[in-house]
């Protein structure tokens, strides 16, 4: 065995002693000497904003469970797992956690463990010849009924896919690019400095070395952008700026074709979303509800169903997004108004007047008054315009006297 190969073993030992040699590489994926995993994946701010809005959809979900018939239950069990599911994470933290573990790694493993539930990692799956499928942690088997394997489904029956898997490529490529902006700001521009010589460099020249350090010196302590630095030289010697060879110009147009890609393993097309965003935003939200949230929701909803309830079960757990959420005050201010109008022409003498056609039902034959919309056919006698009698001179029971009489 050569030298080499004994170094190269024994650093391997080394790192498979620190424990955490198989976690890395069974995490991460790595490509071309950049690393993307579920986690630095967030530093692009696009993939960021784009699972926010996906997952904050989710987050404000209500959730509730209904019977056989679609009737809610009131104050069932799984709700209350749900809305606190265990004592580190509340209902909405742990459902926004699951919808971006779902898109991101195309699977979310939630173990269900008596009142409180949890999202499993490192699950190892596998179907055995019944087609049952057995869940393993560390080699120990979940039972069935505590835990569910939801899948971002492609063409595999067994693993769900993710923006991990489905734009690896797309995201080394666009996070490398984003890396090598980020670091050559936070560098200054990385600049770099030439000192020539026209003379050849001597080790043992001990002058010629005190200049080169004190040169080196002089620059290592430029900090900020606006320092200047006086370094006076002596003949023979020049200092010269080497700018970086980064092209800005290049990279950014890269990441504007590029990461415009990310939005389809997301399951909508970028462009749209955020000309939308710019013209209507609640066309946006909607579109974003029907191409990516609906979609998280019904499978959600069918995985949960059957952890809490079982497949025999009528019971469905359902999540119900009031869209509302997103519009801004003014769109919900031109929906109150535009209730209103409708409301006004209800009345069938009042729509009439108002040159729309009769309805000619019970209900807008009848003539309403007040704001809860009673009918006065309907008032009883200890109404309050009782008082506008006796403030006319009545004693409020006028028929009864003329009977009398």
């Amino acid at each position: 065995m050569g030298l080499r190969d004994k170094i190269s073993n024994f650093l391997l030992r080394q790192v498979e002693k620190r424990g955490w040699f198989e976690d890395v590489f069974s995490t991460t994926i790595r490509y071309g000497g950049r690393y993307v995993n579920d986690e630095n994946i967030l530093e692009s701010s696009d993939v960021y904003e784009l699972l926010q809005d996906i997952s904050n959809q989710m987050m404000l979900a209500d959730i509730v469970v209904e019977d056989e018939n679609g009737e809610e239950v009131n104050d069932h069990f799984a709700v209350r797992v749900l809305k606190n599911p265990n004592n580190y994470l509340t209902g909405a933290e742990f459902l926004k956690l699951m919808t971006n573990t779902y898109l991101l790694q195309g699977e979310a493993f939630p173990v269900l463990n008596g009142n409180e539930l949890h999202l499993a990692t490192n699950i190892y799956t596998e179907l055995d010849d019944q087609l049952v499928e057995h869940f393993k942690v560390n080699g120990n088997e979940i039972p069935q009924f505590m835990i569910r394997h939801i899948k971002n489904i492609g063409t595999n029956h067994l693993n769900g896919v993710g923006i991990l898997q489905l734009g690896k490529n797309t995201l080394e490529g666009v996070m490398s690019a984003e890396k090598v902006l980020t670091d050559k700001y936070s560098k200054g521009g990385l600049l770099a400095f030439l000192l020539k010589l026209d003379a050849h460099i001597n080790p043992q020249n001990a002058a010629q070395s005190k200049l080169i350090n004190a040169v080196l010196d002089q620059l290592e302590a430029i900090d900020e952008s606006h320092t200047v630095k006086m370094i006076p030289l002596g003949k023979g010697y020049e200092i010269e700026t080497m700018q970086s060879p980064i092209q800005d110009e290049k990279i950014l147009a890269y990441l504007n074709v590029y990461k415009k890609d990310l939005g389809k393993f997301l399951g909508i097309n970028v462009e749209t979303y955020q000309a939308l965003l710019k013209t209507d935003i609640e066309k946006a939200m909607m579109y974003l509800h029907n191409k990516a949230v609906r979609p998280i929701m019904k499978n959600f909803e069918d995985h949960l169903s059957l952890l809490f309830f079982g497949p025999k079960s009528g019971k469905r757990i359902k999540f119900k997004i009031n869209i509302l959420d997103f519009v801004p005050y003014s769109t919900k201010t031109n929906i109150g108004y535009n209730i209103v109008r409708t409301g006004i022409t209800s009345p069938d003498n009042v729509a009439e007047m108002l040159g729309f056609p009769r309805q000619n039902t019970p209900e807008t034959q009848a003539i309403y008054i007040s704001n809860d919309l009673s009918k006065i056919g309907e008032k009883k006698a200890t109404d309050n315009s009782l008082q506008a009698d006796y403030l006319k001179g009545g004693d409020g029971n006028e028929n009864k006297g003329n009977e009398d009489i």
